[in-house]
């Protein structure tokens, strides 16, 4: 059985959500949803607009790093060394949260959810450079245990000592977004408690959005009926990609999901493209992602929305990006 932590206490969290500007008040018993809300009996709200994980970094970074034709382990590694090794993110004694794509009951070889050999590496270097403890979760689509078990996921975390939480409705809170779309809404909150946040997507098509990638993945910290969201779901991406700054991006393209997605199933759907990408905007990575895809940024309405809102850059023509072959 997975490893799982479910035991941060009130004190725990009020400590780490204080320095991301979180304020806890009072709420009643019904419930809304979107500009509505719902809690539950005993419930509090959490009242914010971001919450921001990013780390100061040197300016003459690369604003993406793009390493290609290798394992998914050394691709990892090699593209967090050129940004200046995992200890530039991660502080010790960091509690460090990461965010893969684990929403469908599919194998690694179906490319619906993060590659486990990525996540499991992430989570090794997290620990080599100090973190007292590294979680891995999501908010599946299917059930969370058989998303977790057939993804690969659980187990390569737990090999590393590495901790699961699976989405419980307990653990949801509301909290104001402070979006066009996305006023109040309930948030998986292992999400917010944590010094440190790793945004891990996978590349692939979705049927609605285009594709999703690293700013589409933060739906998978909501709870609620997130189906809403697709009747203006590229708004959405950008409310979302506006409320939560992580640390660090890491896109998986080992192998990539090009139609039928964001479910797959079909192999044939699929191509291993042996590539990992590295940065810290989000709006940048997804930019570049498109490519991947045979797309352009522009052709995805939640990049434009992104970049026009000041969330990163979508022009790779203006990025310093590092380019490294592995094979």
């Amino acid at each position: 059985m997975e490893k799982e932590d479910n035991n941060l206490t009130r004190r725990d969290f009020i400590s780490r959500t204080a320095k991301t500007g979180v304020a806890l008040v009072t709420t009643g018993v019904l419930g809304y949803w979107l500009k509505k809300r719902e809690r539950f009996p005993g419930e509090v709200e959490l009242s914010t607009t971001m919450n921001d994980f990013r780390v100061n970094l040197p300016a003459n970074l690369p604003d993406i790093v793009i390493v290609r034709n290798s394992s998914p382990a050394e691709l990892v590694k090699s593209a967090i060394n050129e940004l200046g090794g995992m200890s530039r993110f991660i502080s010790r004694g960091d509690v460090v949260v990461i965010k893969p794509n684990i929403g469908w009951d599919r194998v690694p070889k179906q490319a619906a959810n993060t590659n486990p050999e990525v996540v499991k590496t992430v989570v090794e270097l997290c620990y080599n450079v100090g973190a007292k403890k590294v979680i891995v979760s999501d908010v599946s689509c299917n059930d969370a245990r058989r998303c977790f078990r057939r993804s690969g996921i659980a187990r390569a975390v737990k090999s590393v000592g590495g901790y699961v939480i699976l989405p419980e409705k307990r653990k949801f809170k509301d909290m104001k977004l402070g979006g066009k779309v996305l006023d109040v809404w309930p948030v998986f909150t292992p999400f917010v408690e944590t010094d440190k946040l790793i945004n891990i997507p996978i590349v692939k098509h979705h049927n609605l959005a285009g594709a999703t990638m690293a700013m589409k993945n933060w739906y998978g910290i909501l709870g609620g009926r997130r189906n809403q969201l697709h009747q203006n779901i590229h708004e959405s991406i950008a409310d979302l990609c506006n409320f939560m700054r992580p640390t660090l991006v890491i896109l998986d393209a080992y192998r990539i999901l090009l139609t039928n997605g964001p479910q797959g199933g079909n192999i044939q759907d699929t191509k291993e493209i042996r590539t990992i990408a590295v940065s810290v905007d989000q709006v940048a990575i997804d930019s570049f992602g498109a490519t991947l895809l045979n797309k352009n940024p522009e052709d995805f309405g939640f990049i434009k929305k992104g970049y026009e809102r000041g969330l990163g850059n979508m022009k790779l023509n203006e990025m310093n990006i590092r380019k490294i072959n592995l094979g």
